[in-house]
C-alpha cells in the first residue's frame, strides 16, 4: 500500500469568516486552474476545519470565493467520509425531510434545528479535475447539502424561520465572536 499523508498535514490553518463578513453571501466562482495554488488551498482547508472541529468546510469561509469543499464526516452509521469536492453542484436530495441540530464553523456555539433532505447526490471533480460523485445519507446528507449552500452564498439560518431563526440570530449578535452585522 502506498503511503498517503493524512490531509491538512501540510496545510495551515487560516482565519474563519463569521456570520456578517460579506464573503460568506456572495456566490462562489468555478474553479478554472487545477495546479499547486488549488491544492495549497485544500490542504489549508484541511487543517482549518480540523483546528476547528468541524466537519465540513467551504472555501469562501476563510474568505476564498472558489467552488471548493472539503469534509470529514460521519453518517449515521458511523462511517467515515472524507474529501473534498471542486466545482460541486447539488443534483438530487430525497427522501424524508428531517429537522436536526446545525452548527457552523461560521457561527461558533451557535445550533439550531435545521430542515434537510435525508439523502443527497453532489457531483463535482476533484483536485486534479477528475469527476466524483459523493452520496450521503443522515448527517452526511445534511454535512453535503450544507457546504452546497455556504458555495451559494447561504448560511444554515437560511433555513430557518420564525422562533427558531429569531433565537439563532439572537445568539449570534450576543456571542463573543458578534462583530455587530450578526442581527441581519
Amino acid at each position: 500500500m502506498r503511503p498517503r499523508t493524512i490531509p491538512g498535514s501540510t496545510g495551515r490553518p487560516r482565519p474563519l469568516r463569521l456570520l456578517g463578513d460579506p464573503a460568506l453571501t456572495e456566490p462562489c466562482q468555478d474553479v478554472a486552474a487545477f495546479d499547486d495554488e488549488l491544492a495549497r488551498l485544500i490542504e489549508d482547508m484541511y487543517a482549518t476545519m480540523y483546528a476547528a472541529r468541524g466537519v465540513g468546510l467551504a472555501a469562501n469561509q476563510i474568505g476564498v470565493p472558489l467552488r471548493v469543499f472539503v469534509y470529514d464526516c460521519p453518517d449515521d452509521e458511523d462511517r467515515r467520509h472524507l474529501g473534498h469536492l471542486v466545482n460541486p453542484r447539488l443534483v438530487e436530495t430525497d427522501g424524508p425531510v428531517v429537522r436536526g441540530p446545525e452548527g457552523c464553523l461560521s457561527l461558533p456555539g451557535i445550533e439550531a434545528g435545521t430542515p434537510r433532505h435525508d439523502h443527497a447526490v453532489v457531483e463535482g471533480v476533484s483536485a486534479t479535475g477528475e469527476p466524483r460523485t459523493v452520496t450521503g445519507t443522515g448527517f452526511f446528507a445534511r454535512c453535503l447539502q450544507h457546504e452546497c449552500d455556504h458555495l451559494a452564498g447561504g448560511l444554515y439560518v437560511d433555513r430557518l424561520t420564525g422562533l427558531r431563526r429569531r433565537r439563532a440570530l439572537r445568539a449570534a449578535a450576543r456571542a463573543p465572536w458578534a462583530a455587530g452585522e450578526s442581527g441581519r
